[in-house]
Protein backbone atom coordinates (compact mmCIF):
# COMPACT_ATOMS: atom_id res chain seq x y z
CA UNK A 1 0.00 0.00 0.00
CA UNK A 2 1.35 3.43 -0.98
CA UNK A 3 2.03 5.89 1.83
CA UNK A 4 2.29 9.65 1.66
CA UNK A 5 5.93 10.56 1.03
CA UNK A 6 7.17 14.07 1.75
CA UNK A 7 10.14 15.54 -0.15
CA UNK A 8 11.76 16.75 3.08
CA UNK A 9 11.59 13.36 4.77
CA UNK A 10 12.41 11.28 1.69
CA UNK A 11 15.68 13.16 1.12
CA UNK A 12 16.53 13.37 4.83
CA UNK A 13 17.01 17.13 4.45
CA UNK A 14 17.51 17.69 8.19
CA UNK A 15 20.46 15.29 8.25
CA UNK A 16 22.00 16.79 5.12
CA UNK A 17 21.66 20.44 6.14
CA UNK A 18 22.93 19.76 9.64
CA UNK A 19 25.99 17.75 8.63
CA UNK A 20 28.40 20.68 8.32
CA UNK A 21 30.56 21.44 11.37
CA UNK A 22 33.33 23.93 10.50
CA UNK A 23 36.44 23.54 12.64
CA UNK A 24 36.96 27.30 12.58
CA UNK A 25 33.75 27.84 14.53
CA UNK A 26 35.01 25.59 17.33
CA UNK A 27 37.88 27.99 17.88
CA UNK A 28 35.70 31.08 17.46
CA UNK A 29 37.77 31.97 14.40
CA UNK A 30 35.06 31.83 11.73
CA UNK A 31 36.37 31.26 8.21
CA UNK A 32 33.70 32.01 5.63
CA UNK A 33 35.02 29.63 2.93
CA UNK A 34 35.21 26.58 5.17
CA UNK A 35 31.50 25.93 4.57
CA UNK A 36 32.17 25.79 0.82
CA UNK A 37 35.12 23.46 1.43
CA UNK A 38 32.99 21.05 3.48
CA UNK A 39 30.02 21.01 1.12
CA UNK A 40 32.21 20.44 -1.97
CA UNK A 41 33.85 17.42 -0.34
CA UNK A 42 30.57 16.05 0.95
CA UNK A 43 29.20 16.31 -2.58
CA UNK A 44 32.25 14.39 -3.84
CA UNK A 45 31.59 11.58 -1.38
CA UNK A 46 27.94 11.39 -2.42
CA UNK A 47 28.94 11.14 -6.07
CA UNK A 48 31.49 8.45 -5.15
CA UNK A 49 28.64 6.51 -3.54
CA UNK A 50 26.64 6.76 -6.77
CA UNK A 51 29.65 5.63 -8.81
CA UNK A 52 29.94 2.57 -6.55
CA UNK A 53 26.24 1.88 -7.13
CA UNK A 54 26.75 1.97 -10.91
CA UNK A 55 30.01 0.00 -11.00
CA UNK A 56 28.64 -2.72 -8.71
CA UNK A 57 25.61 -3.17 -10.97
CA UNK A 58 27.83 -3.30 -14.07
CA UNK A 59 30.10 -5.90 -12.46
CA UNK A 60 27.07 -8.02 -11.51
CA UNK A 61 25.94 -8.12 -15.15
CA UNK A 62 29.41 -8.79 -16.58
CA UNK A 63 30.10 -11.58 -14.09
CA UNK A 64 27.25 -13.68 -15.50
CA UNK A 65 28.35 -16.91 -17.25
CA UNK A 66 27.14 -15.58 -20.61
CA UNK A 67 26.53 -12.07 -21.84
CA UNK A 68 25.02 -11.60 -25.28
CA UNK A 69 26.98 -9.00 -27.25
CA UNK A 70 23.83 -7.50 -28.69
CA UNK A 71 21.50 -7.78 -25.70
CA UNK A 72 19.56 -5.39 -23.48
CA UNK A 73 21.98 -6.33 -20.67
CA UNK A 74 24.98 -5.10 -22.65
CA UNK A 75 23.04 -1.94 -23.50
CA UNK A 76 22.50 -1.46 -19.76
CA UNK A 77 26.23 -1.85 -19.12
CA UNK A 78 27.09 0.77 -21.74
CA UNK A 79 24.37 3.11 -20.47
CA UNK A 80 25.61 2.92 -16.88
CA UNK A 81 29.25 3.30 -17.90
CA UNK A 82 28.29 6.47 -19.76
CA UNK A 83 26.49 7.67 -16.64
CA UNK A 84 29.75 7.15 -14.72
CA UNK A 85 31.53 9.27 -17.33
CA UNK A 86 28.98 12.06 -16.91
CA UNK A 87 29.32 11.98 -13.12
CA UNK A 88 33.10 12.16 -13.41
CA UNK A 89 32.74 15.23 -15.63
CA UNK A 90 30.69 16.83 -12.85
CA UNK A 91 33.48 16.01 -10.37
CA UNK A 92 35.98 17.79 -12.61
CA UNK A 93 33.73 20.85 -12.93
CA UNK A 94 33.23 21.05 -9.17
CA UNK A 95 36.84 22.23 -9.00
CA UNK A 96 35.67 25.41 -10.75
CA UNK A 97 33.59 26.16 -7.66
CA UNK A 98 36.43 25.25 -5.32
CA UNK A 99 38.74 27.64 -7.15
CA UNK A 100 36.52 30.59 -6.23
CA UNK A 101 38.32 30.22 -2.87
CA UNK A 102 41.64 32.08 -2.82
CA UNK A 103 44.83 30.80 -1.12
CA UNK A 104 44.35 33.33 1.69
CA UNK A 105 40.74 32.19 2.15
CA UNK A 106 42.03 28.62 2.51
CA UNK A 107 44.72 29.64 5.01
CA UNK A 108 42.00 30.96 7.30
CA UNK A 109 41.20 27.37 8.29
CA UNK A 110 43.73 25.03 6.61
CA UNK A 111 45.91 24.34 9.65
CA UNK A 112 42.84 23.44 11.70
CA UNK A 113 42.20 20.44 9.42
CA UNK A 114 45.40 18.49 10.11
CA UNK A 115 45.82 15.61 9.62
CA UNK A 116 42.52 15.30 7.67
CA UNK A 117 43.09 15.02 3.93
CA UNK A 118 41.37 13.94 0.74
CA UNK A 119 44.00 11.19 0.81
CA UNK A 120 41.77 9.60 3.48
CA UNK A 121 38.83 9.17 1.10
CA UNK A 122 38.42 5.41 1.34
CA UNK A 123 35.48 5.50 -1.08
CA UNK A 124 37.71 6.81 -3.87
CA UNK A 125 40.43 4.21 -3.24
CA UNK A 126 37.80 1.48 -3.16
CA UNK A 127 36.37 2.76 -6.45
CA UNK A 128 39.82 2.67 -8.09
CA UNK A 129 40.21 -0.95 -6.93
CA UNK A 130 36.78 -1.93 -8.29
CA UNK A 131 37.61 -0.36 -11.65
CA UNK A 132 40.87 -2.32 -11.86
CA UNK A 133 43.74 -0.40 -10.27
CA UNK A 134 45.90 -3.07 -8.65
CA UNK A 135 47.78 -2.51 -5.40
CA UNK A 136 51.10 -3.17 -7.15
CA UNK A 137 50.38 -0.41 -9.67
CA UNK A 138 49.64 2.33 -7.13
CA UNK A 139 51.99 5.23 -6.57
CA UNK A 140 52.99 5.43 -2.91
CA UNK A 141 51.52 2.00 -2.21
CA UNK A 142 53.62 1.75 0.96
CA UNK A 143 51.45 4.29 2.74
CA UNK A 144 48.29 4.69 0.69
CA UNK A 145 46.16 3.15 3.47
CA UNK A 146 48.35 4.26 6.40
CA UNK A 147 46.01 7.12 7.36
CA UNK A 148 42.79 5.15 7.03
CA UNK A 149 40.77 3.53 9.80
CA UNK A 150 41.08 -0.25 9.98
CA UNK A 151 37.46 -0.84 8.91
CA UNK A 152 38.04 1.25 5.78
CA UNK A 153 41.28 -0.59 4.98
CA UNK A 154 39.30 -3.84 5.17
CA UNK A 155 36.76 -2.49 2.67
CA UNK A 156 39.51 -1.57 0.21
CA UNK A 157 41.28 -4.91 0.64
CA UNK A 158 38.01 -6.72 -0.04
CA UNK A 159 37.61 -4.75 -3.30
CA UNK A 160 41.20 -5.53 -4.28
CA UNK A 161 40.62 -9.25 -3.71
CA UNK A 162 37.38 -9.30 -5.72
CA UNK A 163 37.09 -9.41 -9.49
CA UNK A 164 37.59 -5.90 -10.84
CA UNK A 165 35.81 -4.43 -13.84
CA UNK A 166 39.05 -4.78 -15.82
CA UNK A 167 39.28 -8.49 -14.97
CA UNK A 168 35.63 -8.99 -15.92
CA UNK A 169 36.34 -7.19 -19.19
CA UNK A 170 39.17 -9.63 -19.87
CA UNK A 171 36.87 -12.62 -19.31
CA UNK A 172 34.14 -11.13 -21.50
CA UNK A 173 36.55 -10.40 -24.36
CA UNK A 174 38.10 -13.88 -24.18
CA UNK A 175 34.77 -15.63 -24.67
CA UNK A 176 33.71 -13.61 -27.71
CA UNK A 177 32.72 -16.14 -30.42
CA UNK A 178 34.60 -14.22 -33.12
CA UNK A 179 37.81 -15.73 -31.85
CA UNK A 180 36.80 -19.09 -33.25
CA UNK A 181 36.82 -18.20 -36.94
CA UNK A 182 37.84 -14.88 -38.54
CA UNK A 183 40.17 -13.92 -35.70
CA UNK A 184 42.11 -17.18 -35.97
CA UNK A 185 45.78 -17.45 -36.96
CA UNK A 186 45.14 -16.91 -40.68
CA UNK A 187 43.42 -13.59 -40.02
CA UNK A 188 46.10 -12.40 -37.58
CA UNK A 189 48.99 -13.30 -39.84
CA UNK A 190 47.29 -11.40 -42.65
CA UNK A 191 46.59 -8.43 -40.38
CA UNK A 192 50.14 -8.36 -39.03
CA UNK A 193 51.49 -8.13 -42.61
CA UNK A 194 49.14 -5.20 -43.38
CA UNK A 195 50.13 -3.52 -40.11
CA UNK A 196 53.84 -4.00 -40.86
CA UNK A 197 53.43 -2.36 -44.25
CA UNK A 198 51.69 0.63 -42.65
CA UNK A 199 54.59 1.42 -40.32
CA UNK A 200 57.16 4.12 -40.94
CA UNK A 201 60.81 3.08 -40.68
CA UNK A 202 61.08 4.58 -37.19
CA UNK A 203 58.05 2.54 -36.05
CA UNK A 204 59.28 -0.95 -36.97
CA UNK A 205 59.96 -1.75 -33.31
CA UNK A 206 56.15 -1.80 -32.92
CA UNK A 207 56.18 -5.29 -34.46
CA UNK A 208 57.87 -6.67 -31.36
CA UNK A 209 55.20 -5.04 -29.21
CA UNK A 210 52.55 -6.51 -31.55
CA UNK A 211 53.82 -10.04 -30.87
CA UNK A 212 54.14 -9.43 -27.13
CA UNK A 213 50.55 -8.21 -26.85
CA UNK A 214 48.71 -10.44 -29.34
CA UNK A 215 50.83 -13.58 -29.66
CA UNK A 216 52.50 -14.07 -26.29
CA UNK A 217 51.84 -17.35 -24.51
CA UNK A 218 52.34 -15.82 -21.06
CA UNK A 219 50.81 -12.81 -19.27
CA UNK A 220 53.21 -10.63 -17.31
CA UNK A 221 52.31 -9.10 -13.96
CA UNK A 222 52.16 -5.70 -15.66
CA UNK A 223 49.29 -6.78 -17.93
CA UNK A 224 45.72 -7.72 -17.03
CA UNK A 225 44.40 -8.32 -20.55
CA UNK A 226 45.37 -11.63 -22.15
CA UNK A 227 46.54 -11.86 -25.78
CA UNK A 228 43.18 -13.41 -26.71
CA UNK A 229 41.31 -10.55 -25.02
CA UNK A 230 43.53 -8.00 -26.78
CA UNK A 231 42.80 -9.63 -30.14
CA UNK A 232 39.08 -9.40 -29.49
CA UNK A 233 39.32 -5.76 -28.36
CA UNK A 234 41.35 -4.77 -31.43
CA UNK A 235 38.90 -6.63 -33.69
CA UNK A 236 36.04 -4.63 -32.11
CA UNK A 237 37.89 -1.38 -32.79
CA UNK A 238 38.70 -2.33 -36.38
CA UNK A 239 35.22 -3.55 -37.33
CA UNK A 240 33.08 -1.36 -35.09
CA UNK A 241 30.92 -0.39 -38.08
CA UNK A 242 29.28 -3.81 -38.04
CA UNK A 243 26.02 -3.89 -36.02
CA UNK A 244 27.16 -6.58 -33.59
CA UNK A 245 30.36 -4.64 -32.83
CA UNK A 246 28.74 -1.30 -32.05
CA UNK A 247 27.79 -1.97 -28.41
CA UNK A 248 31.12 -3.67 -27.59
CA UNK A 249 32.93 -0.69 -29.10
CA UNK A 250 30.85 1.74 -27.04
CA UNK A 251 31.75 -0.28 -23.93
CA UNK A 252 35.49 -0.04 -24.65
CA UNK A 253 35.17 3.64 -25.50
CA UNK A 254 33.32 4.36 -22.26
CA UNK A 255 36.10 2.73 -20.23
CA UNK A 256 38.68 4.91 -22.00
CA UNK A 257 36.51 7.94 -21.24
CA UNK A 258 36.38 6.97 -17.56
CA UNK A 259 40.18 6.88 -17.52
CA UNK A 260 40.32 10.23 -19.29
CA UNK A 261 37.94 11.89 -16.85
CA UNK A 262 39.77 10.43 -13.84
CA UNK A 263 43.02 11.77 -15.28
CA UNK A 264 41.40 15.17 -15.91
CA UNK A 265 40.18 15.24 -12.29
CA UNK A 266 43.61 14.32 -10.94
CA UNK A 267 45.37 16.97 -13.03
CA UNK A 268 42.83 19.67 -12.15
CA UNK A 269 43.19 18.71 -8.50
CA UNK A 270 46.99 18.85 -8.80
CA UNK A 271 46.93 22.28 -10.39
CA UNK A 272 44.46 23.55 -7.81
CA UNK A 273 46.68 22.31 -4.97
CA UNK A 274 49.71 24.00 -6.55
CA UNK A 275 47.74 27.22 -6.83
CA UNK A 276 46.49 27.01 -3.24
CA UNK A 277 49.57 25.88 -1.29
CA UNK A 278 52.47 26.07 -3.73
CA UNK A 279 55.27 23.72 -2.68
CA UNK A 280 54.00 23.11 0.85
CA UNK A 281 53.04 19.62 2.03
CA UNK A 282 49.40 18.50 2.14
CA UNK A 283 47.43 18.53 5.38
CA UNK A 284 47.73 14.74 5.46
CA UNK A 285 51.52 14.90 5.21
CA UNK A 286 51.92 14.01 1.53
CA UNK A 287 54.26 15.93 -0.77
CA UNK A 288 51.28 17.85 -2.13
CA UNK A 289 51.53 18.63 -5.82
CA UNK A 290 54.46 16.23 -6.43
CA UNK A 291 52.51 13.26 -5.05
CA UNK A 292 49.40 14.16 -7.04
CA UNK A 293 51.40 14.52 -10.28
CA UNK A 294 53.09 11.14 -9.84
CA UNK A 295 49.75 9.45 -9.10
CA UNK A 296 48.08 11.14 -12.06
CA UNK A 297 50.80 9.91 -14.42
CA UNK A 298 50.71 6.33 -13.09
CA UNK A 299 47.07 5.60 -12.28
CA UNK A 300 45.68 4.94 -15.76
CA UNK A 301 43.49 1.89 -15.27
CA UNK A 302 42.56 1.06 -18.89
CA UNK A 303 45.88 1.91 -20.51
CA UNK A 304 46.06 -1.53 -22.09
CA UNK A 305 42.95 -0.72 -24.11
CA UNK A 306 44.31 2.69 -25.11
CA UNK A 307 47.56 1.03 -26.18
CA UNK A 308 45.68 -1.00 -28.80
CA UNK A 309 45.14 2.17 -30.82
CA UNK A 310 48.84 1.89 -31.73
CA UNK A 311 47.95 -1.16 -33.82
CA UNK A 312 45.12 0.19 -35.97
CA UNK A 313 45.35 0.47 -39.75
CA UNK A 314 43.29 2.50 -42.21
CA UNK A 315 39.81 1.19 -42.96
CA UNK A 316 40.47 0.72 -46.64
CA UNK A 317 43.38 -1.62 -45.83
CA UNK A 318 41.44 -3.91 -43.48
CA UNK A 319 41.19 -7.60 -44.42
CA UNK A 320 37.83 -8.30 -46.04
CA UNK A 321 35.73 -10.52 -43.79
CA UNK A 322 34.32 -13.76 -45.11
CA UNK A 323 30.62 -13.97 -45.94
CA UNK A 324 30.10 -16.21 -42.88
CA UNK A 325 31.67 -13.59 -40.60
CA UNK A 326 29.74 -10.74 -42.22
CA UNK A 327 26.47 -12.60 -41.66
CA UNK A 328 27.33 -13.32 -38.03
CA UNK A 329 28.10 -9.62 -37.51
CA UNK A 330 24.70 -8.62 -38.90
CA UNK A 331 25.33 -7.03 -42.26
CA UNK A 332 24.17 -9.67 -44.73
Amino acid sequence: MQTNVHYHDYLQIDKILNAQFPESEKYNLPAHDEMLFIIIHQAYELWFKQLHHEVDSIAAIMSKPSLNDNSPELQTVVHRLNRCVTILRVLVHQIDIMETMTPMDFLDFRDMLRPASGFQSWQFKELEAKLGLKFEQRHGKEYYTAQLRSEHVDIIKKAENSQSLLQLLNTWLQRMPLLHHETGETFWQSYKKIYDESLAAAEKSNLQAFDEIFNSKTITEERQLSPMACRAALFIMLYRGYPLMQLPFQLLNALLEIDEQLAAWRHRHMNMVHRMIGARIGTGGSSGKDYLKAAADKHYIYKEIAQLNSFLVERRKLPVLSKEAAISLGFV
